[in-house]
């Protein structure tokens, strides 16, 4: 194995246990995509087979049915808790992306997650996000707190102005090759966010699920000259042209692509701060 993945599996594991020791009561949010499965099995290496922490599903009833069926499988397979997280009301509502795709995400996504966390009490949240995946999550830490209002705290105002702009970061112990993270933020902070693969690119995690030879979701395999390469709500996902049919295809595909990898989503299409404010009201 490359000695960079190495490496980044090993800071990986490190703030996977670090998670689970400091907090009381975690959960890891599981979407059956690459990267959250991915993830699953980092877990399972940290904690030698064992996943110690109860797996959250946000299902908002408009997934493809093979994103349920692998879901099931990955946890019977791996003897995980599974948690469904759904906003109830807003689908007897019958709200859909016609009302705004904004206001659509942070009903079924974003307030379902919001019950769930209220109802288990949960202290901290595991998420498999990576910076490369958006400029907004590229200015991401690995402990990440959230307040009241499930808004990222990354600055609190000084008591005492020292600097010109009377703010200090809540999050600078985070230095580069000491490994040290801060978890504690205080009352304000609802519960904290936990982004072990942050530093993990989108070809990091198929290597990974190569060598390890990790089960993946058929979805993003080509059929009929489409893939997805990223998963997501049906009306709000779109394949991409692709004749990969193997986990090698893909990654030589990812390699000479000069598209991006949410290039199917449509909220990031279709406005180019629909990410800014959904990350303000909680998503992920």
């Amino acid at each position: 194995m490359d000695r960079n993945l190495v490496e980044k599996i090993n800071k990986t594991i490190f703030i996977l246990r670090e998670a689970k020791s400091r907090f009381k009561n975690p959960a890891m949010l599981y979407s059956g995509g690459k990267d959250s499965t991915a993830l699953l099995y980092l877990t399972r290496e940290a904690f030698f087979g064992k996943i110690p922490f109860p797996l959250i599903h946000i299902d908002t009833e408009r997934h493809h049915p093979k994103i349920y069926e692998f879901r099931d499988y990955i946890v019977k397979k791996n003897n995980a808790k599974l948690i469904i997280a759904k906003n109830e009301e807003a689908l007897r509502n019958g709200i859909s992306p016609e009302d705004g795709r904004l206001k659509c995400c942070t009903a079924l996504k974003t307030e379902a997650l919001k019950k769930i966390i209220k109802k288990y009490k949960f202290d901290a949240i595991v998420v498999a996000i990576r910076r490369d995946e958006h400029g907004l999550r590229a200015m991401e830490r690995y402990m990440s707190p959230r307040d009241k209002n499930f808004r990222w705290r990354i600055y609190q105002k000084e008591s005492i102005k020292t600097g010109d702009s009377g703010y200090v970061s809540l999050q600078d112990v985070e230095m580069s090759g000491w490994m040290l993270f801060e978890t504690d933020f205080g009352p304000e902070a609802d519960h904290i966010r936990v982004h072990p693969i942050l530093h993990w690119t989108e070809l990091d995690v198929w290597n990974y699920i190569k060598e390890r030879g990790i089960p993946v979701n058929p979805l993003y395999f080509s059929k009929n000259g489409e893939r997805y390469r990223s998963l997501g709500c049906i009306p709000c996902t779109n394949p991409i042209k692709s004749n990969a049919t193997t986990i090698d295809e893909i990654i030589e595909e990812i390699k000479n692509s000069k598209g991006g990898e949410r290039e199917g989503r449509a909220q990031d299409k279709e406005d180019e701060y629909a990410m800014e404010r959904l990350r303000a009201l909680g998503y992920m």
